[in-house]
Order: structure tokens, then sequence, then C-alpha cells
């Protein structure tokens, strides 16, 4: 096991302009998020059910988001209002009703899937489910409130709204969106999942933020702090060796920490498969005095 406190090796400087923001490919995104899951399944006994039962999820995702109608772009007016007042043009409380149809389109996608017991006894709760009871679940979601005594049902309704708020971020136009504060997404206001280190999307050694709900990605500078923007007392720590492809940024600064991806040693990472695939090093955060900063749906329950 790596604690290391040394420094990023790797400069901020250097760096060529980068787009902002990489909007998603949403049925690609889910078809290639399972394959990743498959492989990673193979080579993690512990984790294999679990990781089967994502890459499950994550195929129905890709159906789903080839199934459902493209959403309508914004207006301009409100790409311009936004980029005016320095705010994500995708209001989430509008994603409410296509959510609760995406939801209903699901669940029955998944009645095949092999899952653990509690795991479909709450799928079979949530499509049996008053209107009410089901909205709840999906104020939750949308709030990034995932309650601890009801994991399973919200983790469902966490894979629709990705899957509509992705098909959202797709329509719109990425060159005109503007970036809002560290740690939020300019396209729908979500929160960071982790960061990736990547060579392939425009300039080498560039750092995304990946949006735990849109599925988009925001350039931020590195040794940064990804929830509070401060640059001072960042630190990494790793299961592994300093060389590990996966770390803890942490930051003294507000005494959060956020995995950080390497796409750039290792082009095979994927953002959510490798999150919950190095559960190890929550467990391992958990023994610190960080407190998780990234939010994944998929590790609630963890």
């Amino acid at each position: 096991m790596s604690a290391s406190l040394k420094p990023d090796p790797s400069m901020i400087g250097g760096i060529a302009r980068v787009p902002l923001v990489r909007l998603p490919d949403p049925q690609a995104l889910f078809a290639a998020r399972a394959g990743r899951f498959d492989f990673l399944a193979g080579h993690n006994a512990n984790l294999a059910p679990y990781l089967r039962f994502l890459a499950a999820i994550c195929r129905a995702q890709a159906q789903l988001a080839a199934e459902l109608p493209a959403p309508a772009p914004l207006p301009d007016a409100t790409i311009e209002q936004a980029r005016a007042a320095r705010m994500p043009p995708l209001d989430r409380q509008a994603l409410r009703a296509p959510l609760a149809q995406a939801l209903a389109a699901l669940l029955p996608m998944l009645e095949a899937v092999e899952m653990p017991e509690p795991a479909r006894l709450a799928l079979a709760a949530l499509a049996a489910a008053e209107d009410a009871d089901r909205d709840w679940v999906i104020g939750n979601v949308l709030s990034d409130t995932i309650p601890a005594d009801s994991v399973a049902p919200h983790v469902f309704a966490a894979a629709a709204l990705q899957v509509v708020a992705s098909l959202h971020a797709a329509a719109l136009p990425g060159d005109r969106l503007v970036a809002i504060r560290t740690g939020t997404c300019p396209a729908c206001g979500g929160r960071p999942l982790a960061s990736l280190v990547t060579e392939n999307i425009g300039a080498e050694g560039a750092r995304y933020c990946a949006c735990a709900t849109c599925q988009a990605l925001w350039n931020e500078v590195r040794v940064k702090c990804t929830c509070c923007g401060s640059t001072k007392g960042i630190t990494y720590r790793s299961v592994e060796t300093e060389e590990a492809t996966v770390k803890a940024e942490c930051c003294r600064e507000c005494g959060q920490w956020v995995k950080i991806l390497y796409q750039n040693k290792n082009p095979t990472l994927e953002v959510v498969a490798d999150d919950v695939a190095s559960l190890g090093l929550d467990l391992m955060m958990r023994d610190t005095e960080w407190r998780r900063g990234g939010f994944d749906p998929f590790l609630a329950g963890f």
C-alpha cells in the first residue's frame, strides 16, 4: 500500500488549450462501460458478481438510450441566458418528467438481469410503487441524495437519470458552454464522480472531471481540488504503488478526496467502471481523516 504525500509530479504548465467540455455519446458510452465492467469482473473475483450486475445495467442503459426520443435542442435564448449568468443550461427539475418515463421503460429491461435478491425485491417494489413513492425516489436522485436504507431502488433511478441527462447533454452546443465553478458540471450542474488525466481528447496530460449525472467531461487544471478549488495541500494516495493508475486526490483545505484516473497510463480505464472496481481505495480512505468528495450512485451502498 502506498500512502505517498508527495505532490503529483506532473506540472500544470505546458498543457495546450483544450476544449472546456466533451459531451457524451450516450449509446456508445454505456455500451463501452458495460464492456469494461465485464472485463473487470473477470479480473476481480471478490467484486465479480456486482461488476457483472452493473454491466447488465449499462447494457440496458445503452438500449434505453437508443430507444428514447432525442430531446429537442434548447432555445438559443436559454443558452445565452445561461452563459451570461454563468449557469448550467440544463435544469435538473425539468428532467423530472422524462426521467419518470425513462425509469418506467428501464425497469422491465432489468427483469431478466441476474442480481442479488435484495436488488430483485427493490426492482419489483419500484415497478409496483405508487406514483408518489416513485416520485420521491426520482426527487432524491435529482438532488444527488441516496438514503442509506433505500439504496437499491435509487440505483435503478440513478441509472435512468444518467441516460436521460446524457441525452439532454448530448443535444447541447458544447462550444457555447462556460465554466461555472470548480466541481460543477458546465452542462447540468452535476457533481464530479472522479477525474481523468488523458492524452486522447486534445492535449497530452489534460485533466477532465466526469459528471456523475449527465456523463459530460469538463476540463480542470491539475493539482487542484475538484471539490473546493484549492491548489494548496493537494496530496495523493494509492492502494498499490506511486505508479498506480487510480489514486485518491486529497485536499487538506476542505478535507475531501476524489479519485483521479490516469488514462494516459492505461487507456482502457473507464471512469465509472474503474471507480467501482477500485473499491479497495475507498476502503483504505475510510481509515483516514478525509471524506469522499466524488459522487457515484453505484457505490452508494459501500
